[in-house]
């Protein structure tokens, strides 16, 4: 009687043991995602920031702005430069319009006083003045030029000052960078802000990463693009399951983080592994989970 108790409960501890081989887990991790921390890109203060913690916001999406009055006075400022000296230019072309008919005049009356000395009515005296007062014309034309030539270079760099101011005035807006949920707020509307500063964290959730660790020896049945289950705590006794899918491996060993409760387990090397998951908004970042990997039927 004793003997058969004995085999039976041999028996049933050999089947509890393949079950649970069967049901364990190949590695735990916990679910993160992507942040992004948006930061202000100029000082003064906040006027308008409309970000909620939990609000969904897009790429792209205007969520706050900074006070422009200061950059706007000074864009105008430079304006006004640009527009004056556009009219300096135009008065120097003027100038150079005149000096250039002048000189047709004199290159006219230099041809009549060369034919006059040639039929001997004129004399070399006469060529020589007018010849001086050509190249004089010439000089003074060139002269205007250069003049016209550093007001439209200055003018350019008026031009590199304005696209600055203009630069600085879009980045007085908040924009949002990604399609995402917002995390954490760190900044109220009305507060002095300085360039830099971090506004609030954004972070795209509709698709978790759960970063898990497994051993040397696990590692030749992994592979990027398997699909995998991953279980989390339904109640005390049940799990719920959600498909995913290996998206990275790390290359190098390192030692068990110390979330890992075990002496013996935390001095192990084992690999990081990231896998990809659909949130249905059941799932949230820091919240802990278990993979299987999904093997073939002869493993």
């Amino acid at each position: 009687m004793k003997k058969s108790i004995f085999v039976a409960v041999v028996v049933l501890a050999s089947l509890y043991s393949c079950a649970s081989r069967k049901t364990a887990s190949d590695a735990y991790g916990n679910f993160e995602a992507e942040e992004i921390v948006v930061s202000a890109e100029a000082q003064g203060r906040l006027l308008q920031f409309s970000v909620e913690e939990g609000q969904l916001v897009n790429a792209g999406q205007r969520v706050g702005l900074i006070d422009t009055t200061m950059l706007a006075l000074k864009r105008d400022q430079i304006i006004a430069q640009i527009r004056a000296l556009d009219a300096n230019i135009r008065g120097i072309e003027a100038r150079i319009e005149s000096q250039q008919h002048a000189e047709k005049n004199l290159i006219r009356e230099k041809k009549r006083i060369e034919k006059l000395f040639s039929d001997s009515a004129a004399t070399s005296r006469d060529v020589d003045e007018i010849t001086t007062k050509l190249m004089v014309m010439e000089k003074t034309i060139e002269s205007i030029r250069q003049e016209r030539e550093a007001v439209i270079q200055k003018r350019l760099g008026v031009e590199k000052q304005l696209r600055q101011i203009e630069e600085s005035l879009k980045r007085c807006w908040i924009e949002n960078p990604v399609d995402g949920t917002v995390l954490e707020k760190y900044c109220e509307e009305h507060e002095l802000v300085v360039a830099g500063r971090p506004l609030y964290k954004v972070a795209d959730i509709s698709e978790l990463i759960l970063r898990v660790y497994i051993t040397g020896s696990q590692l030749p049945e992994v592979k990027i693009g398997q699909d995998v289950e991953v279980l989390i705590d339904k109640d005390k006794r049940k799990n719920q399951s959600f498909e995913g899918s290996v998206v990275w491996i790390s290359d190098h060993a390192e030692f068990t983080p110390k979330v890992i409760q075990t002496k013996e387990e935390r001095v192990n090397l084992v690999y990081a592994v990231k896998v990809r998951i659909r949130n249905d908004g059941r799932l949230k970042i820091g919240m802990p989970a278990e993979v299987r990997f999904k093997r073939g039927k002869d493993e």
